[in-house]
């Protein structure tokens, strides 16, 4: 309807008028619900509902729902870019106020999880020319941060720039796989706080991961093949587009010999799930047998994560499939992730004693989004030291100091 009180709209051009940012509208709607239930568990007509229009009247503006997909990604890179435009705009004396730069940022990550969030999940599901255009716009956008922030870091190769630049993105795209109640100019504070805190480390200093004691006995049989084959599946392509007669062809049985282990493919991803869960309680068991003081602990369980994370792809796949495990699990594997997560909170409360719980909910989560999205993006998995700096990197977002002691020595974890 026009805004003009002289232009009469009468019934017939109300019906058919459609607003000039429909289309904006749309996105960011379906930017929405992809972002809370999975690009596979949303139909166009959900998108259509939650923009409060009719299901063929989204195909006006978009072919199919990739299509949406791939407008919502980008609108969320173009948020970053006008963002970067303006955070690293030189003041009047021709400096970039750099603090100020870095508080945009995470304003931005808080405020619109879209855009810090979006592109980084949903690589599986994008064509590889689109996946080759967000590379392109958000590696550019990286090398304006990386110019613009460290450029006091004359010590730091390209590379490791590079790594604590990506680890930056994470942190300030964190605040999306939570939802730790807590105010915005909070929120914003914090990851300002541990923005801060990557950008003073040094990749280099990454030491090897020491070994741990064995946490487990790893299970083996036919069941277990099944999932080593569902998971590496999943991990390369998403849950949702393979198949249940793939999997079986893995491991060379047929897809019906499957469902005597399995009663579906929900069924397998939940077991996936269970085992990275029981890999995860054992070595966190273990931890605590080999260190007592609340940094030694947490240096601990970010080494055991990190092995856990590294050493197959179930803890990632789990991760990534949060969506579906909401929707098929009676709710086990969420209470206990949660309960996990809760345990490092607690330490890191115990660490920083003035801390509030929300501001240690922010900072574990930060940490643990480092490791995550770099085996979601799969950023650098050839460097040999990959396992060591992760670590590094979570260890130094959480405030720990570097060389401490994490315990006695035994065998390293499977």
């Amino acid at each position: 309807m026009s805004t003009n009180p002289e232009v009469a709209d009468g019934p017939r051009a109300q019906r058919h008028r459609r607003p000039a940012d429909r289309k904006d509208q749309l996105t960011d709607r379906a930017a929405e619900l992809f972002l809370a239930r999975g690009y596979d568990h949303v139909s166009v007509a959900d998108i259509a509902k939650a923009a409060g229009v009719t299901g063929p009247s989204i195909y006006r503006h978009f072919v199919d729902k990739q299509a949406i997909l791939y407008a919502a990604v980008m609108s969320g890179v173009e948020d970053i870019e006008k963002c970067t435009d303006t955070a690293l705009a030189p003041a009047a004396d021709g400096q970039i106020p750099i603090d100020k730069a870095i508080e945009k940022l995470c304003a931005l990550g808080v405020t619109n999880p879209r855009s810090a969030a979006l592109w980084r999940w949903s690589t599986a599901h994008l064509t590889p020319d689109q996946n080759d255009e967000v590379a392109r716009r958000t590696r550019k956008v990286l090398q304006r941060w990386s110019g613009a922030v460290f450029a006091h870091r004359t010590d730091l190769s390209a590379r490791d720039i590079d790594q604590l630049a990506w680890s930056i993105l994470s942190v300030n795209g964190s605040v999306s796989v939570h939802r730790t109640r807590i105010s915005t100019a909070r929120a914003v504070a914090q990851l300002v706080k541990l923005v801060d805190r990557v950008v003073e480390l040094t990749p280099d200093r990454a030491t090897p991961i020491p070994p741990m004691p064995r946490a487990m006995a790893e299970p083996s049989g036919r069941r277990d093949e099944i999932l080593d084959a569902a998971a590496a599946l999943f991990q390369q392509r998403g849950f949702a587009t393979v198949g249940v007669d793939e999997i079986g062809e893995a491991v060379g049985i047929t897809g019906p010999s499957v469902y005597k282990h399995f009663p579906s493919k929900q069924a397998i991803l939940i077991g996936i799930s269970q085992r990275s869960a029981n890999r995860l309680e054992a070595s966190a068991i273990a931890a605590y047998s080999i260190a007592s003081d609340p940094q030694s602990l947490l240096a601990v369980l970010v080494d055991s994560y990190v092995q856990v994370l590294t050493s197959t792809p179930d803890l990632s796949v789990s991760f990534n499939s949060r969506s579906v495990l909401e929707r098929f699990d009676n709710g086990d594997l969420i209470t206990y992730q949660r309960r996990y997560v809760g345990r490092w909170v607690n330490l890191v409360e115990q660490i920083e004693t003035d801390l509030p719980t929300p501001e240690a909910a922010v900072t574990v989560h930060a940490a643990l989004t480092i490791a995550n999205d770099a085996m979601r993006l799969r950023r650098n998995w050839s460097r040999p030291d990959m396992p060591a700096l992760l670590a590094y990197l979570m260890k130094g977002v959480l405030g720990l100091p570097e060389g401490g002691p994490v315990g006695q020595a035994g065998t390293v974890l499977p």
